[in-house]
């Protein structure tokens, strides 16, 4: 049986336009990001001689959209384009097509149109907070959406029944080449100890993939008067919310308590694994994850990569790792610390490169898609999306 290309796909509740679309992830490769193209179905009798838009936009949001304090909105548009595509304003034979569109235009007939969008260099990619299990409404987050709707113009007063929105995601993934291993060390000179306690610290690699046990190097050469009690390993998720304000998350995302010890004049060499996962995470409030699509279609948030240049600023949410090796040292006074830290990054491997080429119009699958299946949504009659909430 031949590979299945699906097709995403959302009409209007007036059935006057909807959107195809060949993917929903869209990778952003520092140097270049992949465009947004789709395909656009109208209707010219439910129309009218109403014109239809395409909307790509990229918003940050720091609580509901019923939240105003002070005149702030909770809400922000880092980035809208808008493009006419019914009547089109140049022949579809101009443009250059994906092989997807091609498809796509060849099934639907005479009445799809083509779009295409380009992202902008200093977009952050698809990231939100999790929110906890009794929190309402929507989670702070950096969100992309496709619209379409039909309007008398642009600016126009739009109907809900008239308009139709796909949630895309703006992704990273590992790069190719791999930087050093991560190696830290520190000395600890003890009150009423002739010599030092000597920690070190190491990874194999510096990037991992989501799913990927972590493997923790710990040599101690306990030269001190002083015992080791208890060796623990995290790994913390820091995230910065660097748009509004400049609020810092830090977040225990997996931890081994080992209960090893370490005898004054002893050493230790010793490798520890943790496995950072959203499952161990799902109910805690203030988790970084990666932009959802659907319900549970998602992970702890990707490693942000920032490109040259670019304002931290807009990035919305920042992301990064770090391993904690943390020794609890006994001593007559009570217990103390010595710690130290290793940065890392935790991504997405790169998916192969080939892409499923597909010759026969039967290889489309068109999977409906509607935000009602998000857990929480509802849908009225009128094709309003909320979260059941009083308006």
């Amino acid at each position: 049986m031949s590979p299945k290309q699906i097709i995403f796909k959302k009409i209007s509740k007036d059935k006057s336009v909807g959107v195809y679309m060949g993917k929903r992830d869209f990778v952003d490769r520092i140097d270049s990001v992949d465009v947004v193209d789709g395909v656009v179905l109208v209707d010219p009798e439910v129309l009218q001689g109403k014109k239809v838009y395409v909307t790509l936009s990229c918003s940050f949001r720091y609580g509901r959209d019923d939240m105003d304090v002070m005149g702030i909105a909770f809400r922000r548009d880092i980035f809208m384009s808008t493009r006419q595509i019914y009547p089109p304003l140049q022949d579809k034979e101009q443009g250059i097509l994906t092989k997807v569109q091609e498809k796509i235009l060849i099934k639907l007939g005479e009445n799809a149109y083509p779009f295409f969008f380009e992202f902008p260099d200093n977009l952050p990619c698809s990231v939100g907070m999790q929110p906890a299990p009794t929190d309402v409404g929507k989670r702070c987050a950096v969100e992309f959406e496709v619209k379409a709707f039909s309007a008398e113009n642009q600016d126009a007063k739009v109907r809900k029944r008239s308009t139709v929105s796909l949630a895309i995601r703006k992704v990273q993934y590992a790069p190719e080449q791999d930087g050093p291993a991560p190696c830290v060390s520190t000395t600890r000179d003890f009150l009423m100890s002739d010599k030092p306690l000597h920690l070190e610290a190491s990874l194999d690699k510096a990037t991992y993939y989501h799913g990927q046990p972590i493997n923790v190097r710990v040599n101690i050469n306990n030269t001190s008067n002083k015992n080791v009690r208890n060796i623990i390993i995290s790994v913390d998720q820091i995230a910065n919310v660097v748009l509004y304000c400049n609020d810092s998350y830090v977040k225990i995302v997996a931890i081994e308590d080992s209960g090893d010890t370490v005898e004054a004049g002893a050493t230790l060499d010793k490798v520890y694994s943790v496995l950072p996962l959203l499952a161990h995470n799902r109910e805690r409030r203030g988790i970084a994850l990666d932009g959802k699509l659907k319900h549970e279609d998602t992970n702890l948030a990707s490693s942000s990569v920032v490109k040259p240049g670019v304002l931290k600023e807009v990035l919305g949410i920042l992301v990064s790792y770090r391993i904690m090796v943390k020794l609890i040292i006994g001593g007559m006074l009570g217990s103390s610390e010595v710690g130290v830290e290793l940065p890392f990054r935790l991504m997405h491997p790169k998916p192969d490169a080939g892409i499923l080429c597909f010759e026969m119009e039967e290889d489309m699958v068109f999977e409906e898609f509607k935000r009602a299946y998000l857990k929480g949504m509802i849908e009225d009659e009128e094709g309003n999306v909320s979260t059941g909430e009083g308006s």
